[in-house]
């Protein structure tokens, strides 16, 4: 094949790729995108984000019928067909994928399928089921991802021993699960599972699951999770595994107790790791760090100056919003713009657990690590009419406040669809707003998003449907 000149090749189609693809021809520029996987979309919308809360959206329709008899509508037991379940969980991706192609038609993005791999700083080598094409770029944009860690202690080589991809699979529903690891990911995957009616038991080595979260967001989770798991232990570790017939073996030790189980599957959900080997970087000026993402610098340049990196690749919270945004940067820096320059975003995370949680900048466990000065309101959902006709009066909405001026610094919510309501609080903290802006804006009731404007009026001691007192600084 003859060799294909571009201005800017982008290697991975996942969202930061395609958003970055996407808005570089839409400055103009002559784009080509690359994706070894035969749809595009990336591990967010094949084997992370999209298929996983699919997954929990029809375990939420589970846990709602299975609990509506005490409002006197009784619906029986749920009957699961987890292949008509997978099959539906199919549909989306391939209406997304179809999607996002459809866009890069639109925008005349020529979409080569196949590895890449750098030969120099000027071109890329893709190997396509039609053979070798060579790409000459002017810019370069890496977006390749990351993907599930396994420990070699783990890799068994036995598919009842699960990643997070093999689990979104939904291969059957296991009778017993154990998911090594509580973070979010772990925990996610747990609710689907319990759910869907496995025995679920959570190891998890730290002394509280959703590592990074403050404690009082995490609460009504773990109280899910004691109700719904068969088991969550902290402060554990699983010391081996191996192959018994039809299940899994697996020594563990919990409060100085080794203990043998068997499970019929297991999730493994310790992290994720780079997918910066084998794609000829070497033969570039890209420098990695210890861990092997991209080193960057705040326009997410790398150290080859025709070469730069977004997304999980680059390392950073590994969020799919982070990646899309970083698309932007990247590409508004080799069109010259200088408001592209990457600063301290607000980034919010969310947890899909049942109840969500949700957070975004600063939270009151940085704050005490940094010795940070700050002033905490919230506003518990048991007051909240709107939570009340939900039956979710679990939730919590707190503010992290300035001293003094009463600039929203952080915000976290955990409660029903929280992850819907923390675009509010992503907003205020990106815009600087105060106490005071958020208590003076007028929400539509009876909502949730009312308990936003409920706890700055109640950080002024004035909140309507709670009692409470101006907190200090601490």
């Amino acid at each position: 094949m003859e060799t294909i000149e571009t201005d800017i090749v982008v290697v991975g189609a996942g969202p930061g790729g395609y958003a970055a693809a996407f808005y570089a021809a839409d400055l103009g520029k002559k784009v080509i995108l690359v994706e070894r996987d035969s749809r595009l979309g990336g591990v967010c919308m094949n084997r992370g984000c999209i298929p996983s809360k699919a997954l929990l959206n029809a375990a939420h329709v589970i846990d709602a019928a299975r609990e509506s008899a005490h409002r006197g509508i009784f619906l029986g037991e749920p009957r699961i067909e987890v292949d008509k379940l997978r099959a539906w969980k199919e549909s989306i991706l391939a209406k997304l994928a179809q999607g996002i192609a459809g866009l890069a038609r639109m925008r005349n993005v020529t979409v080569i399928h196949g590895k890449g791999l750098f030969e120099d700083s000027n071109t890329l080598r893709v190997e396509t089921p039609e053979g070798q094409q060579y790409i000459r770029f002017g810019k370069a944009i890496v977006a390749v991802g990351s993907r599930p860690a396994l420990p070699k202690a783990f890799d068994l080589g036995n598919p009842r021993v699960m990643t997070s991809t093999e689990a979104l699979e939904v291969p059957d529903i296991p009778e017993s699960l154990l998911v090594i690891g509580g973070g979010y990911i772990g925990m996610e995957l747990g609710t689907v599972y319990a759910s869907l009616g496995s025995k679920v038991t959570v190891i998890e080595a730290m002394d509280a699951i959703l590592a990074g979260a403050d404690a009082d967001l995490v609460r009504p989770v773990a109280a899910y999770a004691r109700k719904a798991f068969k088991e969550v232990r902290l402060k554990g570790k699983v010391l081996r595994m191996a192959s018994a017939g039809k299940q899994i073996k697996v020594t563990s030790e919990n409060e100085g107790k080794t203990v043998e189980e068997l499970y019929d599957r297991v999730l493994v959900s310790v992290g994720r790791i780079p997918n910066s080997e084998d794609l000829g970087l070497g033969n570039t000026q890209v420098q990695l760090d210890e861990k092997g993402f991209i080193k960057v610098d705040e326009r997410m340049q790398s150290t080859d100056p025709n070469i730069l990196a977004i997304g999980d690749i680059a390392g950073g919270i590994l969020l799919a919003h982070k990646a899309s945004k970083e698309a932007r940067i990247a590409v508004g820096n080799l069109a010259g713009e200088g408001h592209s320059v990457n600063r301290d975003y607000a980034i919010p995370a969310v947890v899909f657990t049942d109840p969500e949680v949700a957070w975004v900048g600063l939270t009151e466990n940085e704050a005490r690590q940094k010795n940070i000065a700050i002033e905490v309101a919230k506003f518990p959902w048991g007051a909240s009419g709107r939570a009340l006709t939900y039956d979710r009066t679990d939730g919590l909405t707190k503010l992290i406040l300035e001293p003094g001026t009463h600039r929203v610094l952080g915000v976290g919510i955990v409660g029903h669809g929280a992850g819907e309501l923390i675009g509010e609080g992503t907003v205020a903290v990106e815009m600087g707003a105060t106490a005071e802006d958020l208590a003076s804006i007028v929400h539509p009731h009876p909502t949730l998003s009312e308990t936003v404007m409920e706890a700055a009026e109640a950080f002024f001691g004035h909140a309507t449907h709670v009692f409470a007192r101006k907190r200090d600084a601490h």
